[in-house]
Protein backbone atom coordinates (compact mmCIF):
# COMPACT_ATOMS: atom_id res chain seq x y z
CA UNK A 1 0.00 0.00 0.00
CA UNK A 2 2.99 2.46 0.98
CA UNK A 3 4.85 1.57 -2.62
CA UNK A 4 1.25 2.21 -4.31
CA UNK A 5 1.37 5.53 -2.26
CA UNK A 6 4.83 6.84 -3.08
CA UNK A 7 3.80 5.96 -6.98
CA UNK A 8 1.20 8.05 -6.82
CA UNK A 9 2.82 10.78 -5.21
CA UNK A 10 5.75 10.77 -7.93
CA UNK A 11 3.38 10.25 -10.85
CA UNK A 12 1.52 13.18 -9.87
CA UNK A 13 4.33 15.42 -9.67
CA UNK A 14 5.51 14.33 -12.94
CA UNK A 15 1.93 15.11 -14.47
CA UNK A 16 2.38 18.44 -13.25
CA UNK A 17 5.52 19.20 -14.96
CA UNK A 18 4.41 20.01 -18.19
CA UNK A 19 7.90 20.53 -19.59
CA UNK A 20 8.68 16.64 -18.77
CA UNK A 21 5.55 15.50 -20.25
CA UNK A 22 6.11 17.83 -23.70
CA UNK A 23 10.02 15.93 -23.31
CA UNK A 24 8.51 12.47 -23.07
CA UNK A 25 6.35 12.78 -25.33
CA UNK A 26 6.43 15.52 -28.08
CA UNK A 27 10.41 15.44 -28.54
CA UNK A 28 10.89 11.73 -29.57
CA UNK A 29 7.94 13.07 -32.31
CA UNK A 30 9.74 16.18 -33.55
CA UNK A 31 13.05 13.85 -33.77
CA UNK A 32 11.62 10.43 -35.63
CA UNK A 33 10.04 13.05 -38.28
CA UNK A 34 13.37 14.38 -38.51
CA UNK A 35 14.99 11.21 -38.83
CA UNK A 36 11.93 10.45 -41.77
CA UNK A 37 13.02 13.31 -43.40
CA UNK A 38 16.84 13.36 -43.44
CA UNK A 39 17.11 9.01 -44.95
CA UNK A 40 14.06 9.30 -47.13
CA UNK A 41 15.89 11.57 -49.36
CA UNK A 42 17.64 10.48 -52.13
CA UNK A 43 21.34 9.75 -51.27
CA UNK A 44 22.72 9.35 -54.68
CA UNK A 45 25.83 11.11 -55.20
CA UNK A 46 25.89 13.80 -57.69
CA UNK A 47 29.50 14.40 -59.34
CA UNK A 48 31.02 17.32 -61.81
CA UNK A 49 33.51 15.64 -63.69
CA UNK A 50 36.28 17.97 -66.08
CA UNK A 51 37.82 16.52 -69.00
CA UNK A 52 41.22 17.46 -70.97
CA UNK A 53 41.80 15.56 -74.79
CA UNK A 54 39.09 13.06 -73.93
CA UNK A 55 37.38 11.25 -76.94
CA UNK A 56 34.52 12.01 -78.07
CA UNK A 57 32.84 8.37 -77.55
CA UNK A 58 34.00 8.44 -73.82
CA UNK A 59 32.56 12.39 -73.26
CA UNK A 60 29.39 10.82 -74.55
CA UNK A 61 29.33 8.28 -72.41
CA UNK A 62 29.96 9.95 -69.31
CA UNK A 63 27.26 12.31 -69.86
CA UNK A 64 24.76 9.37 -70.70
CA UNK A 65 25.97 7.97 -66.77
CA UNK A 66 23.02 9.63 -64.68
CA UNK A 67 24.44 12.23 -61.54
CA UNK A 68 27.30 12.93 -64.03
CA UNK A 69 27.21 16.29 -65.25
CA UNK A 70 30.66 17.02 -67.51
CA UNK A 71 32.54 20.06 -68.80
CA UNK A 72 35.36 19.50 -71.17
CA UNK A 73 38.18 22.01 -71.05
CA UNK A 74 40.95 22.90 -73.32
CA UNK A 75 44.00 22.93 -70.56
CA UNK A 76 44.86 20.64 -67.75
CA UNK A 77 45.65 24.11 -66.31
CA UNK A 78 41.84 25.02 -66.81
CA UNK A 79 40.43 22.39 -65.47
CA UNK A 80 43.07 22.53 -62.12
CA UNK A 81 41.44 25.92 -61.38
CA UNK A 82 38.11 24.63 -61.85
CA UNK A 83 39.04 22.18 -59.49
CA UNK A 84 40.55 24.01 -56.96
CA UNK A 85 37.64 26.48 -57.33
CA UNK A 86 35.08 23.63 -56.65
CA UNK A 87 33.22 23.88 -59.97
CA UNK A 88 34.68 20.08 -60.44
CA UNK A 89 35.39 16.87 -58.16
CA UNK A 90 37.51 15.59 -60.64
CA UNK A 91 39.92 15.76 -63.67
CA UNK A 92 40.00 12.90 -66.38
CA UNK A 93 42.87 13.83 -69.09
CA UNK A 94 44.19 11.49 -71.84
CA UNK A 95 47.63 11.34 -72.56
CA UNK A 96 48.63 9.71 -75.94
CA UNK A 97 47.21 6.09 -75.35
CA UNK A 98 46.50 6.40 -71.20
CA UNK A 99 44.61 8.01 -69.14
CA UNK A 100 45.36 10.69 -65.98
CA UNK A 101 42.94 11.31 -63.32
CA UNK A 102 42.83 13.66 -60.56
CA UNK A 103 40.28 13.71 -57.31
CA UNK A 104 39.88 16.58 -55.13
CA UNK A 105 38.92 13.62 -52.85
CA UNK A 106 37.87 15.71 -49.96
CA UNK A 107 34.46 12.98 -50.75
CA UNK A 108 35.08 9.78 -51.13
CA UNK A 109 31.93 8.67 -52.08
CA UNK A 110 32.15 10.99 -55.52
CA UNK A 111 35.60 9.49 -55.80
CA UNK A 112 34.39 6.05 -55.44
CA UNK A 113 31.61 7.63 -57.96
CA UNK A 114 33.57 9.09 -60.68
CA UNK A 115 35.69 6.32 -60.87
CA UNK A 116 32.47 3.49 -61.33
CA UNK A 117 31.54 6.05 -63.85
CA UNK A 118 34.26 6.65 -66.14
CA UNK A 119 35.20 2.65 -65.76
CA UNK A 120 31.84 2.10 -67.47
CA UNK A 121 32.11 5.07 -70.12
CA UNK A 122 36.02 3.50 -71.69
CA UNK A 123 34.50 0.14 -71.40
CA UNK A 124 31.47 0.95 -73.62
CA UNK A 125 33.55 2.91 -75.75
CA UNK A 126 36.01 0.34 -76.22
CA UNK A 127 32.85 -1.92 -77.29
CA UNK A 128 31.55 0.65 -79.23
CA UNK A 129 34.68 0.65 -81.37
CA UNK A 130 34.99 -3.02 -81.47
CA UNK A 131 31.76 -2.76 -83.23
CA UNK A 132 32.32 -0.52 -85.40
CA UNK A 133 35.59 -2.19 -86.76
CA UNK A 134 33.99 -5.76 -86.87
CA UNK A 135 31.18 -4.35 -89.16
CA UNK A 136 33.97 -2.33 -91.64
CA UNK A 137 35.88 -5.62 -91.94
CA UNK A 138 32.93 -8.02 -92.21
CA UNK A 139 31.66 -5.48 -94.78
CA UNK A 140 35.00 -5.61 -96.69
CA UNK A 141 35.91 -8.82 -96.10
CA UNK A 142 31.94 -9.71 -98.33
CA UNK A 143 32.93 -7.61 -101.13
CA UNK A 144 36.48 -9.19 -101.35
CA UNK A 145 34.55 -12.65 -101.68
CA UNK A 146 32.05 -10.69 -104.33
CA UNK A 147 34.73 -9.80 -106.45
CA UNK A 148 36.78 -12.65 -106.47
CA UNK A 149 34.01 -15.66 -105.85
CA UNK A 150 36.91 -16.98 -103.58
CA UNK A 151 37.27 -17.26 -99.45
CA UNK A 152 38.76 -14.47 -98.47
CA UNK A 153 41.80 -15.15 -96.10
CA UNK A 154 41.51 -15.05 -92.44
CA UNK A 155 43.04 -11.78 -90.91
CA UNK A 156 45.28 -11.25 -87.99
CA UNK A 157 43.20 -10.15 -85.09
CA UNK A 158 44.75 -7.87 -83.46
CA UNK A 159 44.78 -7.28 -79.48
CA UNK A 160 42.80 -4.29 -77.95
CA UNK A 161 45.25 -2.45 -76.31
CA UNK A 162 44.15 -1.83 -72.29
CA UNK A 163 44.82 2.22 -71.39
CA UNK A 164 46.84 2.83 -68.32
CA UNK A 165 45.00 4.61 -65.83
CA UNK A 166 46.83 6.77 -63.05
CA UNK A 167 45.34 7.88 -60.06
CA UNK A 168 45.94 11.24 -58.25
CA UNK A 169 44.77 12.64 -54.61
CA UNK A 170 44.81 16.13 -54.02
CA UNK A 171 43.55 15.22 -50.10
CA UNK A 172 44.67 11.97 -48.60
CA UNK A 173 44.85 9.04 -51.13
CA UNK A 174 42.88 5.77 -52.65
CA UNK A 175 42.64 4.95 -48.72
CA UNK A 176 41.05 8.13 -47.57
CA UNK A 177 37.15 7.25 -46.63
CA UNK A 178 34.21 8.80 -45.37
CA UNK A 179 35.22 9.17 -42.13
CA UNK A 180 37.86 11.99 -43.01
CA UNK A 181 34.93 13.85 -44.91
CA UNK A 182 32.83 13.88 -41.00
CA UNK A 183 35.90 13.85 -38.91
CA UNK A 184 35.57 18.18 -38.91
CA UNK A 185 32.33 17.94 -38.18
CA UNK A 186 32.58 15.26 -35.10
CA UNK A 187 35.57 17.38 -33.37
CA UNK A 188 32.99 20.49 -33.65
CA UNK A 189 29.96 18.49 -32.36
CA UNK A 190 32.14 17.04 -29.30
CA UNK A 191 33.38 20.35 -28.79
CA UNK A 192 29.93 21.85 -28.82
CA UNK A 193 28.37 19.02 -26.40
CA UNK A 194 31.03 19.03 -23.95
CA UNK A 195 31.33 22.70 -23.68
CA UNK A 196 27.21 23.15 -23.34
CA UNK A 197 26.71 20.69 -21.50
CA UNK A 198 29.21 21.41 -18.53
CA UNK A 199 28.63 25.24 -18.67
CA UNK A 200 24.77 24.85 -18.35
CA UNK A 201 25.32 22.66 -15.51
CA UNK A 202 27.90 24.66 -13.94
CA UNK A 203 25.54 27.80 -14.14
CA UNK A 204 22.46 26.05 -13.00
CA UNK A 205 24.53 24.84 -9.93
CA UNK A 206 25.21 28.60 -9.24
CA UNK A 207 21.56 29.51 -9.17
CA UNK A 208 20.33 26.88 -7.34
CA UNK A 209 22.16 27.20 -4.96
CA UNK A 210 21.99 30.64 -3.97
CA UNK A 211 25.28 32.18 -5.07
CA UNK A 212 24.28 33.92 -7.45
CA UNK A 213 21.16 35.42 -6.49
CA UNK A 214 23.60 36.85 -3.31
CA UNK A 215 25.46 38.21 -6.49
CA UNK A 216 22.71 39.88 -8.34
CA UNK A 217 21.86 41.30 -5.21
CA UNK A 218 25.49 43.41 -5.28
CA UNK A 219 25.42 46.98 -7.36
CA UNK A 220 27.42 44.61 -10.22
CA UNK A 221 26.05 45.15 -13.49
CA UNK A 222 24.42 42.03 -15.54
CA UNK A 223 26.82 41.97 -18.38
CA UNK A 224 29.74 41.54 -15.82
CA UNK A 225 28.12 38.96 -14.54
CA UNK A 226 28.01 37.26 -18.36
CA UNK A 227 31.30 37.87 -19.07
CA UNK A 228 32.66 36.27 -16.18
CA UNK A 229 31.13 33.46 -16.28
CA UNK A 230 31.60 33.24 -20.00
CA UNK A 231 35.69 34.19 -19.28
CA UNK A 232 36.26 31.98 -16.64
CA UNK A 233 34.44 28.77 -18.38
CA UNK A 234 35.87 29.85 -21.74
CA UNK A 235 39.47 29.22 -20.24
CA UNK A 236 38.49 25.90 -19.65
CA UNK A 237 36.82 25.61 -22.65
CA UNK A 238 40.11 26.30 -24.26
CA UNK A 239 42.47 23.61 -23.21
CA UNK A 240 39.27 21.57 -23.86
CA UNK A 241 38.87 22.25 -27.50
CA UNK A 242 42.80 21.97 -27.30
CA UNK A 243 42.81 18.30 -26.31
CA UNK A 244 39.91 17.06 -28.27
CA UNK A 245 41.41 18.41 -31.40
CA UNK A 246 45.17 17.17 -30.41
CA UNK A 247 44.04 13.71 -29.57
CA UNK A 248 41.60 13.30 -32.33
CA UNK A 249 44.11 14.30 -35.10
CA UNK A 250 46.54 13.09 -33.40
CA UNK A 251 45.69 9.62 -32.28
CA UNK A 252 43.54 8.64 -35.49
CA UNK A 253 46.56 9.77 -37.63
CA UNK A 254 44.38 12.48 -39.87
CA UNK A 255 45.70 14.02 -42.60
CA UNK A 256 45.90 18.12 -41.95
CA UNK A 257 46.89 19.92 -45.38
CA UNK A 258 46.56 23.10 -43.19
CA UNK A 259 47.54 24.84 -39.84
CA UNK A 260 46.86 23.25 -36.73
CA UNK A 261 46.35 26.84 -35.38
CA UNK A 262 43.48 27.70 -37.19
CA UNK A 263 41.54 24.40 -36.76
CA UNK A 264 41.80 25.58 -33.07
CA UNK A 265 40.62 29.21 -33.64
CA UNK A 266 37.92 27.70 -35.56
CA UNK A 267 37.02 25.33 -32.45
CA UNK A 268 37.59 27.71 -29.67
CA UNK A 269 35.06 30.16 -31.54
CA UNK A 270 32.73 27.65 -31.87
CA UNK A 271 33.00 26.43 -27.98
CA UNK A 272 32.20 30.27 -26.69
CA UNK A 273 29.35 30.10 -28.75
CA UNK A 274 28.20 26.55 -27.13
CA UNK A 275 29.35 28.43 -23.52
CA UNK A 276 26.77 31.26 -24.32
CA UNK A 277 23.81 28.78 -25.46
CA UNK A 278 24.54 26.60 -22.37
CA UNK A 279 24.29 29.52 -20.04
CA UNK A 280 21.09 30.56 -22.03
CA UNK A 281 19.46 27.01 -21.86
CA UNK A 282 20.41 26.70 -18.27
CA UNK A 283 18.33 30.27 -17.64
CA UNK A 284 14.67 28.08 -18.38
CA UNK A 285 15.79 24.84 -16.26
CA UNK A 286 14.96 24.92 -12.40
CA UNK A 287 17.03 21.18 -12.11
CA UNK A 288 20.07 19.23 -13.45
CA UNK A 289 17.21 17.34 -14.30
CA UNK A 290 15.67 19.55 -16.81
CA UNK A 291 18.71 20.84 -18.24
CA UNK A 292 19.49 17.56 -19.30
CA UNK A 293 16.14 17.42 -21.13
CA UNK A 294 17.05 20.12 -23.34
CA UNK A 295 19.87 17.93 -24.72
CA UNK A 296 17.58 15.83 -27.09
CA UNK A 297 16.32 19.16 -28.45
CA UNK A 298 19.57 21.33 -28.74
CA UNK A 299 21.93 18.77 -29.67
CA UNK A 300 20.26 16.12 -31.87
CA UNK A 301 19.88 18.63 -34.41
CA UNK A 302 23.07 19.80 -34.38
CA UNK A 303 23.66 16.08 -35.58
CA UNK A 304 21.42 16.09 -38.36
CA UNK A 305 21.63 19.38 -39.81
CA UNK A 306 25.91 19.59 -39.52
CA UNK A 307 26.85 17.80 -42.65
CA UNK A 308 27.60 15.05 -41.27
CA UNK A 309 24.17 13.28 -43.33
CA UNK A 310 24.87 14.83 -46.69
CA UNK A 311 22.48 17.92 -47.05
CA UNK A 312 22.84 18.31 -50.64
CA UNK A 313 20.03 15.98 -52.14
CA UNK A 314 17.62 16.94 -49.34
CA UNK A 315 14.83 19.72 -50.12
CA UNK A 316 16.02 23.43 -50.24
CA UNK A 317 13.27 23.73 -46.92
CA UNK A 318 15.25 20.99 -45.19
CA UNK A 319 18.71 22.54 -45.99
CA UNK A 320 17.28 25.84 -44.82
CA UNK A 321 17.32 24.56 -40.88
CA UNK A 322 21.42 23.89 -41.51
CA UNK A 323 21.88 28.21 -41.33
CA UNK A 324 20.82 28.09 -37.35
CA UNK A 325 22.69 25.29 -36.59
CA UNK A 326 26.14 26.84 -35.15
CA UNK A 327 28.22 23.06 -35.90
CA UNK A 328 27.76 23.25 -39.56
CA UNK A 329 29.94 27.00 -40.01
CA UNK A 330 32.59 25.39 -38.21
CA UNK A 331 32.60 21.99 -39.54
CA UNK A 332 32.86 24.06 -43.09
CA UNK A 333 35.61 26.08 -41.85
CA UNK A 334 37.70 23.19 -40.16
CA UNK A 335 36.76 20.91 -43.50
CA UNK A 336 38.43 23.73 -45.75
CA UNK A 337 41.30 23.84 -43.24
CA UNK A 338 41.86 20.26 -43.07
CA UNK A 339 41.13 19.65 -46.49
CA UNK A 340 42.18 22.10 -48.74
CA UNK A 341 44.47 24.05 -46.31
CA UNK A 342 42.54 27.59 -46.42
CA UNK A 343 43.47 30.12 -44.01
CA UNK A 344 41.30 32.21 -41.77
CA UNK A 345 41.47 35.42 -44.09
CA UNK A 346 39.69 33.03 -46.70
CA UNK A 347 36.88 31.91 -44.21
CA UNK A 348 35.18 35.47 -43.57
CA UNK A 349 31.66 34.11 -43.76
CA UNK A 350 32.15 31.11 -41.20
CA UNK A 351 33.88 33.24 -38.81
CA UNK A 352 31.85 35.99 -39.00
CA UNK A 353 28.56 34.04 -38.48
CA UNK A 354 29.96 31.84 -35.13
CA UNK A 355 30.64 35.54 -34.06
CA UNK A 356 27.06 36.80 -34.99
CA UNK A 357 25.71 33.71 -32.98
CA UNK A 358 28.26 34.69 -29.91
CA UNK A 359 27.11 38.33 -29.58
CA UNK A 360 23.34 37.28 -30.11
CA UNK A 361 23.48 34.46 -27.11
CA UNK A 362 25.82 37.11 -25.11
CA UNK A 363 23.21 39.70 -25.58
CA UNK A 364 20.17 37.18 -24.71
CA UNK A 365 22.20 36.10 -21.46
CA UNK A 366 22.57 39.46 -20.36
CA UNK A 367 18.59 39.75 -20.62
CA UNK A 368 17.98 36.91 -19.14
CA UNK A 369 19.62 37.61 -15.86
CA UNK A 370 16.66 40.21 -15.31
CA UNK A 371 14.33 37.42 -14.52
CA UNK A 372 16.89 36.73 -11.28
CA UNK A 373 17.44 39.81 -10.12
CA UNK A 374 15.33 41.04 -7.36
CA UNK A 375 16.13 44.39 -6.99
Amino acid sequence: MRTLSIAGRVLKEMIRDKRTLALMFVAPIVIILLLGMIFSVNSTVNVKVGTVAVSKSVNTNLKDTKHVTVTKYDTKADAKKALNDHKIDSIIQKKNSNYDLTYANTDSSKTTAVKMAFKNAVTNSGISTLKSKLALTTAALQKIQAQSGQQAPQQKQSAATTPKITNHYVYGNSDTGFFNKILPILIGFFVFFFVFLISGMALLKERTSGTLDRLLATPVKRSEIVFGYMISYGILAVAQTIVIILATVWLLGIEVVGNMFNIVVINLLLALVALAFGILISTFAGSEFQMVQFIPLVIIPQVFFSGIIPLESMASWVKAISVIIPIKYSGDATTAIMMEGAGLTSLGKDIGVLLLFLVVLTILNIIGLRRYRKV
